[in-house]
């Protein structure tokens, strides 16, 4: 897949109305003796000069070998390339055998055109034949390439099209290199084909900037051009840029918009260069803006945060990140905390040649690349790995450490999702075989249900599936029995008895009035969860109705709320839910314990940023 990304040549092809040529190919390679024989057969059969090459001969003819293009002629190409005006400012694209060219065909007015006006108005549409010609930067390309690499290499001829337009009606600039070329070409014309393109390349800075542009395409698939050392040309080849940081790796650049959409102000950027490298990816006049989201970058921030300390729009951070992330200068992560919850990743080259251990040693001396990771073979959250007792420079070694294995993607970040499954009573066997599964201590939850019922501000059990366990919740710094607090009530409604002839009547007109309001009150929160659970169907609100936080109103008002924005549909996880609702961890990890029967959480990847690194 690899070599499929790579070009096999770069072709210029000039027309105007003088005629056409092709001025400049590269690589050239020197046609084989079997070739050579049939091009001299070619040539010495008498043709029209005027007459295409036929088509058989094409066929016939090898047109890659070891991922070279051969087997053309210049005259063949030159009459496959050199298009008629009606093809120009759009993609042009042929198949023939087993490689592909595209290109996009531009046709670029002369320098002169701007400068004045015809002077004989009856000869304008000759003159402005005349000064029109046609630039045509073609790529030949494996026909196996995707659609998506051949609309890469589309969008640069596009792009240096229109670099060289803008500098023809700047300067003449194409003017110039046409002419130049053309001169080598007729004072060479006894000398090898492969020198006379040598020579090219030597004084025309046009065919030394294609040449560079072919060499960077094979080796980074990152292009940073200057173009008659005034215009710079950036580009990105995705799929062979993030190559780069994961070998054998297939990014196409649809897979990054599918990522790039769903980000989020929550999400943090990971770069994977250093500073210096990133000025390659954007032109002089967005490096300002970049270096001020530099000069904030921190892993362990937001990008709204970031945009924050750098004093930019989210919108203007979401378009540099999303240009960093395209060059693979940088990655989308969850800003690092203590409760990111970390599992070694499927495709993670470790083996014991591998490249990385040593580059994992060299980077922190003493430390061991197997070791490390090794406390990562089960979903583990940085908080496990850590203690109070231990000094805030391991934490911090720690930290670095979790840091290059990502940007190595040598470990994947794992999110808690939920999903609503209610316990229907036509599912009545296979429910109790779940409740069976939640645990071997079932007599304990029971026994701790019962006692939340009376005492919601009780501590709350921790699920083993979260990353870290629920903190517990205490009221006064220790647990307050059920007598306790209908003492403590009943002292409160104590009053002073004004005399002993009216104690009677007071008390039982004070407990009247007690009573009613706590009858009201209980009418209005019976009322409100029944409208609360309306929301669900009969059977969903049978289920729920047995868990004992559903008598609870604020409990059940969250879980509605939550349930009509469709977060229990396994498609937002926690982090995202916390965000958007303004929610601690602690409330909501509360909220899927009192509900634990009803929800269903697990732990897996975010799909949107890990289908970046799962393609093959």
């Amino acid at each position: 897949m690899e070599a499929n990304v790579n070009p096999l040549a770069v072709i210029l092809v000039y027309f105007d109305s003088k005629g056409d040529r092709l001025l400049y190919r590269y690589p050239y390679q020197t046609l084989g003796q079997t070739e050579v024989a049939s091009e001299e057969q070619r040539k010495s059969r008498k043709r029209n000069p005027f007459a295409v090459a036929h088509m058989d001969d094409l066929l016939q003819a090898p047109t890659q070998v070891q991922g070279q293009l051969q087997g053309f002629a210049d005259e063949v190409l030159l009459a496959l390339f050199a298009v008629k005006p009606q093809l120009c400012n759009q993609k042009f694209e042929l198949k023939l055998n087993d490689v592909r060219f595209v290109s996009h065909p531009t046709l670029i007015p002369y320098k002169e055109q701007r400068a004045g006006a015809v002077a004989n108005p009856s000869s304008t549409t000759a003159a402005a034949k005349k000064q029109e010609m046609l630039i045509n930067i073609v790529f030949a390309l494996h026909a196996q390439a995707s659609y998506s690499i051949v609309k890469c290499y589309h969008e640069l001829s596009k792009r240096l099209g229109l670099a060289l337009k803008f500098e023809e009606q700047r300067c003449g600039y194409l003017t110039e290199q046409m002419a130049q070329m053309a001169r080598t070409y007729d004072e060479q014309q006894q000398q090898p084909l492969e020198r006379t393109l040598e020579l090219i390349a030597e004084r025309c800075s046009l065919a030394q900037a294609l040449r560079s542009i072919f060499h960077d395409l094979c080796t980074t698939g990152l292009l940073s051009t200057s173009l008659n050392d005034n215009l710079t040309l950036c580009f990105c080849l995705p799929a062979k840029a993030h190559q780069l940081h994961k070998k054998g790796s297939t990014v196409d650049p649809e897979t990054i918009d599918r990522c790039l959409r769903a980000l989020k102000p929550y999400h943090g950027m990971l770069l994977l260069v250093d500073f210096a490298e990133l000025l390659d990816c954007v032109p002089p006049t967005g490096a300002r803006m970049l270096w001020q989201l530099v000069d904030s970058y921190n892993p362990l921030i937001s990008l709204q945060s970031m945009a924050s300390n750098a004093d930019l729009s989210i919108e203007h951070v979401y378009k540099l990140v999303s240009h960093l992330v395209y060059w693979a200068k940088a990655t989308i992560i969850y800003p690092l905390c203590e409760t990111n919850v970390y599992v070694i990743a499927p495709d993670a080259p470790l083996h014991t040649k591998s490249h990385l251990v040593e580059k994992f040693s060299a980077r922190f001396a003493g430390m061991s690349l197997f070791e490390v990771i090794s406390d990562f073979s089960l979903p583990t959250s940085i908080g496990h790995l850590t203690t109070p007792l231990q000094q805030p420079a391991r934490q911090g070694i720690l930290a670095q450490m979790v840091i290059w294995m990502l940007q190595h993607h040598l470990l994947m970040q794992l999110h808690t999702y939920v999903q609503f499954m209610p316990s229907e009573d036509e599912f009545g066997d296979s429910a109790s075989c779940s409740n069976q599964l939640r645990g071997a201590a079932s007599d304990d939850e029971d026994a701790d249900e019962d006692e939340r019922e009376h005492d919601p501000g009780g501590s709350m059990l921790s699920m083993s599936s979260q990353p870290l366990p629920v903190p517990t919740v205490s009221i006064g710094g220790h647990r307050r029995d059920v007598s306790e607090d209908q003492s403590s009530v009943a002292s409160d409604n104590i009053v002073v008895q004004p005399s002993s002839s009216h104690k009677s009547n007071f008390s039982i007109t004070a407990s009247m009035s007690t009573d009613n309001c706590d009858s009201l009150d209980s009418m209005e929160d019976e009322q409100k969860l029944k409208e609360l659970l309306h929301v669900f169907g009969e059977a969903d609100r049978a289920a729920i109705r047995r868990i004992p936080a559903s008598a609870n109103v604020d409990d059940l008002s969250l879980l509605v709320k939550l349930y009509q924005m469709g977060y229990f549909k396994s498609e937002h996880h926690l982090e995202e839910i916390m965000y958007f609702e303004n929610l601690r961890r602690s409330q909501l990890l509360q909220l899927l314990d009192k509900f634990r029967d009803v929800l269903i959480i697990y732990e897996t990847e975010d799909p949107a940023i890990a289908s970046m690194y799962n393609t093959k």
